[in-house]
């Protein structure tokens, strides 16, 4: 069985990404920093490496060069989240088998591991395979990263964050299923594409998936809408028409913003869920429709009940199972991942060939609050891409609330509290980071070693 070692500082994906090889049925070992690295291959027999370019004491290249120098002739395979084509070039040149940049896609990422241990790399430079990878950098640069990277516009982006990892378990859990679900979330959360993610991982997905926005349906006509009409039923309705239960029939009907529903199409929709049945407007005759109920609210719905604005056997029938999708500040490590995807579909729409974020500019993304969570983050990557003269989205051309941004969580030195103090703060950080050490590391401005000397120190046990 072939071991593959994965350095990468970012622990929750170097995590995911070590599940997922394990499910693939390789056997896999994970280091943190380049001495981790250096020490596991020591200790082991490592078929093959894959490491991040950035890490926190040495960068990728130079654990390409101790791996050529100790294991001549092992694979090693970098990734980075910046895309740097140079890098990338400079890699194949000193003897990387391939390189990748993230967000990884899984099924990339195994037939480059098959193709590096299948072969017979040796990691020379003048190896014609090296040559042969090198040539299809340079000469496509960076128009082979935009053909091999096309993300579909409505396809939801798994993140590495532990709030990413509970909002994509329930999805896997529930997307079998025929229970009806209530996405709740904040606007810009990406609810429809949690609802499009659910209809896809069911039964039904060869069926249609039909989104409505209940916003934005004017009252007077929202029964047609919903339930069609047959012609001359009313001044207007010169054909018949289809309505969207019938539409979704077999499928997904994704109601978006439920809470904007009037009372009276409450009752109407109430009915139809129960009964399985649509009338149109003008008609006799009742249609049979099987459809999954999937809704969304930025609105607190149960206060809606409480207030008699909202039916309460509707939102019970409506809430068979509920999720919620987290807000983009509290998922701080899927940030760039995001950022990353928006670039690559702004590229797309714009016909542009912009490759990455400068160190400015990402330092820039990460310390706004993103109050318009990842609508936001879109829209303002793609304009950034519009305005983007370069290769790096630089600095300046990031909206001026977010070059000033301050950071919301300021950073902790240790040095300047009391040992008294201590104790509470490193309480306080695992906490915040669910007791996840390296994630609490961060948060505090310290390295994992210092944690782990503060806990036992105050002897804190997780």
């Amino acid at each position: 069985m072939a071991q593959i070692l994965i350095v990468e500082d970012d622990v929750a994906f170097c995590k995911m990404l070590g599940t997922f090889l394990e499910k693939k049925g390789f056997e896999v070992s994970s280091a943190y920093t380049a001495q981790e690295a250096f020490n596991k291959l020591e200790e082991k027999n490592i078929s093959l490496v894959i490491t991040d370019v950035r890490l926190p004491d040495k960068d990728g290249l130079a654990i390409l060069q101790q791996v050529k120098d100790m294991h001549p002739g092992k694979p090693v395979i970098l990734m980075t989240g910046y895309a740097e084509i140079n890098m990338a070039v400079k890699a194949i040149k000193e003897g990387a088998f391939d390189y990748i940049s993230k967000p990884v896609r899984p099924d990339e990422l195994i037939k480059i591991i098959q193709k590096a241990l299948d072969s017979s790399y040796s990691g020379a430079k003048d190896d014609t395979s090296s040559t042969s990878r090198l040539g299809t950098i340079t000469a496509q640069k960076p128009k082979a990263k935009k053909s091999s990277r096309v993300i579909h516009q409505n396809t939801l982006v798994k993140g590495v964050s532990d709030a990413s990892g509970k909002l994509n378990q329930y999805i896997d859990l529930v997307a079998p299923t025929t229970m009806s679900v209530l996405i709740i979330g904040d606007s810009g959360t990406g609810k429809e594409y949690v609802a499009k993610s659910i209809h896809d991982k069911s039964k039904r997905h060869d069926n249609p998936f039909v989104a409505v926005d209940c916003g934005a349906i004017p009252k007077e006509i929202a029964s047609s809408e919903f339930f069609g009409h047959v012609k001359g039923s009313f001044t207007g309705a010169v054909n018949d028409k289809v309505g969207h239960f019938e539409a979704a029939n077999g499928g997904t009907l994704f109601l978006d913003e439920i809470g904007n529903l009037s009372y009276e199409l409450q009752v109407q929709l109430l009915r139809a869920l129960q009964e399985r049945k649509i009338k149109p407007v003008g008609s006799n005759e009742e249609i049979p429709v099987d459809i999954r109920v999937v809704a969304a609210t930025n609105e607190d719905l149960e206060e809606g009940v409480r207030l008699g604005e909202f039916r309460e056997d509707l939102y019970h029938r409506l809430n068979e199972f509920s999720i919620q999708v987290p807000k983009l500040k509290d998922r701080e490590e899927d940030l760039m991942l995001f950022a990353n995807v928006f670039l690559e579909r702004a590229n797309t729409d714009l016909e542009k060939e912009i490759v990455g974020f400068s160190d400015a500019a990402i330092e820039a993304l990460k310390k706004y609050s993103w109050p318009g969570n990842l609508r936001e983050l879109k829209n303002i990557v793609k304009r950034s891409v519009l305005l983007t003269n370069e290769e790096m989205i630089p600095l300046e051309v990031l909206p001026r609330e977010i070059v000033t941004a301050k950071s919301g969580h300021p950073e902790k030195d240790f040095s300047l509290f009391k040992n008294q103090n201590e104790r509470e703060m490193v309480l306080d950080a695992l906490e915040q980071a669910r007791g996840n050490k390296s994630k609490a590391a961060r948060l505090l401005n310290i390295d994992r070693k210092t944690l782990y000397n503060k806990l036992k120190q105050y002897d804190i046990n997780l």
